[in-house]
């Protein structure tokens, strides 16, 4: 494998305090969005944004993840249906009075149209292990690490002037027979990517203060 020397440049305390407050204000503006424009995304924003995924850090850098990106409209559809099929188990069956409860803030149900609205659709797997060789090896730290890799994809996709939405339909296995996935591969999210329709409305959050938040010792 070998070394190379670190590339980096020091900042002064100034530039860091400027660059961190200047991104801290652009993540605040990101919000999960569930109504989306069918126009379409350039390829390239797409590939950028999965490629900033993929630098995230792995254990043993064993990168293990996978991304599948969705735009046909017979796959979303498929998608879509097999999906809700699950969420109206979830909301008839499998949900809690108290996890509805907390729900409701939302005006979610099982309906989940977006899934064919947004231009695309991109699906993250978690890889339990490695097969692509001739022997079979283990993925160290896999929940961790593909959790990384959907932060910086989610904050890629942000940064990139797009909106998303974190959906985790439960279980999701049906989103492995549809994309014909090995089965080394689990679905871990299932984001819709795109712009936000016209006059879309998102709910009014309050998120806890940083003295509620943090503790420094």
């Amino acid at each position: 494998m070998g070394f190379h020397r670190l590339k980096y440049k020091k900042k002064t305390s100034q530039d860091m305090i400027d660059l961190s407050t200047q991104f801290m204000n652009v993540m605040a503006t990101r919000r999960s969005v569930r109504e989306f424009s069918d126009e379409d995304i350039p390829d390239k924003v797409l590939e950028n944004i999965i490629r900033t995924a993929m630098s995230a850090p792995s254990g043993a850098n064993k990168e293990p993840w996978q991304f599948s990106v969705v735009k046909d409209k017979t796959v979303k559809k498929k998608i879509r249906k097999a999906a809700e099929a699950e969420e109206k188990k979830f909301y008839k069956e499998r949900a809690t009075e108290e996890w509805l409860k907390d729900l409701n803030k939302f005006e979610t149900d099982w309906r989940k149209p977006f899934l064919e609205e947004a231009p695309a659709l991109i699906v993250v797997f978690r890889q339990s292990y490695d097969n692509s060789g001739s022997l079979k090896r283990k993925n160290y730290y896999v929940g961790e690490s593909v959790g990384i890799a959907s932060g910086f994809l989610i904050t890629a996709i942000h940064n990139a002037g797009l909106v998303s939405l974190t959906h985790t339909p439960s279980p999701m296995g049906f989103l492995e027979k549809i994309l014909k996935r090995p089965t080394n591969e689990k679905a871990f999210l299932l984001i819709p990517v795109g712009y936000p329709e016209p006059n879309t409305q998102v709910p009014m959050l309050k998120k806890r203060r940083y003295k509620n938040t943090v503790r420094i010792y």
